[in-house]
């Protein structure tokens, strides 16, 4: 590409149409009357944007809002070579480049061809630049079309070249051309500007050569039509001694060759590319390559390529581990023992292997001899495999890739055969190249696979929580295609008092931004529900804190808490899926609830619902991966749910799995989540309450009740500990808190002690001075019970504490 980059000598004089001849190119003898579409903007006296059209926007990614005001230097991230050129009366005349600037809106760069003229004589205007794509310009060439703005040669003309692709882009330069160019000039400014008319005027005055082009263009490849690769037409097996040496040669042989080599590269690097597994992609490379072009063909790739456990290597030497992947033959049964694929190997440094991937360039012997037959059997595995190198026309290629060496593939033909020419290696090269970057894109693939993957694994729960009065179940299956990871969260919390929270999500969206987002609010939620926020409440908070945090941050969310000691579940939705209660007699029904607004949405409150629950029934909470399908809508999928609950046995595990084989699939489009959650209820001996008059005597009364109930738990030995730690809750509620006093224990897992009363201010912990006369309270309760909590009620607040059984 040949770009001009500086004032032709024609524009100083003003006087285009004479001078801008001498460097018209030559070749440029046709017509073309082609049209545009240009990006144009201008700047006040300091630089700053004043006016920005809609094609700027679409070439450049900024809207006019942003545009305006700016620096057009820094906005559009110019090269600082062509920065000057933007700078009124910096530069002086017309400039006419190109240069590569990113979008702004996703940082794709632009190949851009510009214009930019000096405007002196406009009110407040500095500078006119109108762009265009560099790229839609070569693409396009001769017969483009642009925006209104006339392409004309110096005389008026139009002119085109459709051979060699070269396109001369000329705003105005002849007086034939000034009206249409004129309106099509001020078609690209404000209509009301009065400047537009002097802009316009001084631009077909400073009328220049805009961009030339000169391209090179890539042979044509075939295109893979399906189908297997292109049928093996195998060269002469010997020169025909029969011919006469002044026989005739056929027109366009050699031309026939190059067009079945470039068919069947096209063909063999469809094949390649079309997996995005990288060791499928080196055994599809040696399938191609026997019979085509080898008898025989072994792929070999370093073992960090194949691991994809450690980085590449940056010194190649005979320590570095390779293993071969591929083995390809045309002799079945002959060599599959002594040559076998998933082999470790390790080279000499002056094994041709290591060589060709030191150097970059193949390592080509046209015929191998006994001895350096001999020596290359003793490197690829021992004396047998002699015959497998003597008399044949051996070949290393390497892979190499974005700079990196990969590992190697080599090639035998057999004597009978004519050995590689110059084609052939040119062929195989380019094969190379491409195999390479397939090897490398599916293990980088493989790698932002496991990536996302290992990332939403990290971020959801291990093993559900073993507590009173529930038994919990999961199931997730990841979407089947590694660009659905989405951010389908569940999780199971458990509470004071024995509780038991539940909680289903969906992120909107797929990629590792969904599951980013996922790990976001579900630790959000695990630290609201830790404050024993009611759900409607949690909600509400979680959907604050995702306005706060960006627009993108978008998801549904379903949030119950199960009471196993009042036989309760309450529950509140986001626009989820709405929960599924299965009865101890094993009818189903779907919870009805008000949907409301997703996470994230705002402006829209989130109701509480409390429903009663049996013991011995479940409640099944899951994903929409799991209900909807192309033939299946969800208000179906809830349905096919109800009756597959209704059939599943009575454990939880077995129910879980006859959901996911009825309704899931093993390659599902979406994110499958599914919790079960079984209510069996604390048993009404194992709790005791009772409600303490506001007056000190209580105290004593109240350490008399506790050893009372322990002693028929048969837990006297927790008696002296316990009636310690419910005597100093119990205090703390006498001499701070306010209203009514209760007291419960709970037997379950663990031995819960709760203190309720009416007071709002929640105590702290702090740490007590030898002359302070309160303080030791919690730090006993701190030191002696396994976990102690404090979280407001409706009417007031609980203080807690657990110890272990």
């Amino acid at each position: 590409m040949t770009v001009p980059q500086s004032r032709p000598p024609d524009i100083a004089d003003g006087a285009p149409s004479a001078r801008a001849e001498a460097y018209t190119p030559r070749f440029l003898s046709q017509q073309l009357l082609g049209v545009a579409r240009l990006a144009a903007f201008t700047l006040d006296r300091d630089g700053r944007v004043l006016h920005w059209n809609a094609a700027a926007t679409d070439l450049f990614g900024v809207p006019p809002d942003d545009a305006t005001g700016r620096d057009p230097a820094a906005l559009l991230r110019l090269p600082s070579e062509h920065r000057a050129a933007f700078r009124p009366g910096a530069f002086g005349h017309v400039w006419c480049g190109a240069c590569t600037v990113p979008r702004a809106d996703h940082g794709e760069l632009v190949e851009t061809a510009w214009w930019v003229y000096p405007i002196d004589d406009a009110p407040g205007i500095g500078v006119l630049a109108l762009a265009a794509d560099l790229r839609h310009l070569r693409e396009e060439g001769p017969g483009l079309s642009m925006g209104g703005v006339l392409v004309a040669g110096p005389d008026g003309a139009a002119r085109r070249d459709s051979g060699a692709r070269l396109l001369r882009v000329e705003p105005a330069l002849a007086d034939g051309a000034a009206a249409p160019v004129a309106g099509a000039l001020a078609g690209l400014l404000p209509p009301a500007d009065p400047a537009t008319s002097i802009i316009t005027r001084r631009v077909l005055d400073l009328g220049c050569p805009a961009v030339s082009l000169s391209l090179t263009i890539r042979l044509p490849v075939v295109p893979y039509r399906g189908g297997p690769p292109y049928a093996p037409h195998v060269r002469p097996l010997a020169a025909d001694t029969t011919a006469r040496p002044d026989a005739p040669v056929r027109p366009g042989a050699d031309t026939d060759a190059v067009r079945e080599h470039l068919a069947f590269l096209g063909e063999a690097g469809q094949q390649i590319g079309s997996s995005l597994d990288h060791l499928q992609a080196a055994r599809t490379l040696a399938e191609v390559l026997v019979p085509r072009l080898a008898d025989f063909a072994a792929v070999e790739l370093l073992e960090s390529v194949v691991a994809d456990s450690a980085p590449h290597f940056d010194r190649i030497d005979e320590t570095t581990p390779m293993r071969r992947v591929a083995v390809v033959h045309d002799e079945p049964g002959r060599w599959d023992g002594v040559v076998p694929e998933d082999a470790p190997l390790l080279f000499p440094s002056s094994a041709p292997f290591v060589q060709a991937m030191r150097a970059g360039n193949p390592v080509h012997i046209p015929h191998v001899g006994p001895e350096r037959a001999a020596e290359l059997a003793d490197l690829c595995g021992g004396p047998h495999l002699r015959p497998l190198f003597a008399g044949r026309a051996f070949l290393v290629v390497p892979l190499i890739a974005r700079g990196c060496v990969l590992g190697t593939f080599k090639l035998l033909r057999k004597p009978d055969r004519p050995g590689f020419d110059d084609l052939d290696l040119a062929l195989l090269g380019e094969l190379a190249r491409r195999t390479a970057l397939c090897i490398d894109n599916g293990r980088l693939y493989r790698r932002e696979v496991q990536t996302a993957q290992e990332l939403q694994r990290s971020m959801l729960p291990d093993d559900p929580p073993d507590v009173a009065g529930a038994r919990v179940r999961y199931r997730y299956r990841p979407a089947g295609q590694a660009a659905q990871v989405g951010g389908d969260w569940f999780d199971a919390i458990p509470l004071p008092g024995c509780r038991l929270g539940i909680v289903v999500g969906d992120v909107m969206g797929h990629g590792l931004t969904s599951a980013a987002i996922m790990g976001q609010l579900r630790t959000a939620v695990r630290t609201l529900a830790g404050e024993d926020t009611r759900p409607g409440r949690l909600l509400r908070q979680l959907d604050g804190l995702a306005r706060r945090l960006g627009d993108g941050y978008l998801a549904t969310c379903l949030y119950a808490i199960y009471d196993p000691v009042s036989r309760t579940c309450t529950l509140a939705n986001a626009g989820h899926v709405p929960p599924v209660l299965v009865a101890p007699d094993g009818t189903g029904r779907v919870l009805d609830l008000p949907e409301g607004v997703p996470i994230g949405v705002g402006g829209a409150p989130f109701d509480t619902v409390q429903i009663p629950v049996e013991d011995g029934s479940r409640l099944v909470l899951c994903t929409d991966g799991l209900l909807e399908r192309r033939d299946r809508d969800l208000d179906q999928g809830l349905r096919e749910l109800c009756a597959h609950l209704a059939a599943a046995p009575p454990d939880l595990d077995a129910a879980c799995d006859a959901v996911l084989a009825g309704l899931g699939s093993a390659d599902p489009a979406d994110d499958i989540a599914l919790v079960a959650v079984g209510f069996d209820g604390v048993p009404a001996d194992d709790v005791a309450a009772w409600d303490l008059a506001p007056e000190p005597s209580m105290v004593r009364w109240a350490r008399a009740q506790v050893a009372e109930r322990l002693t028929k738990w048969d837990l006297d030995a927790l008696t002296p500990t316990i009636q310690l730690l419910a005597s100093e809750l119990a205090t703390n509620a006498l001499l701070h808190g306010a209203g009514s006093i209760r007291l419960r224990l709970v037997r379950g897992r663990a031995l819960v002690c709760e203190v309720y009363d009416d007071g709002a201010d929640l105590p702290q912990l702090r740490t007590a001075a030898a002359t302070d006369e309160s303080g030791r309270g919690l730090q006993l309760v701190s030191n002696l019970a396994a976990r102690w909590g404090t979280h407001r009620t409706t009417a007031g607040k609980v203080v807690w504490f657990e110890h272990d059984l």
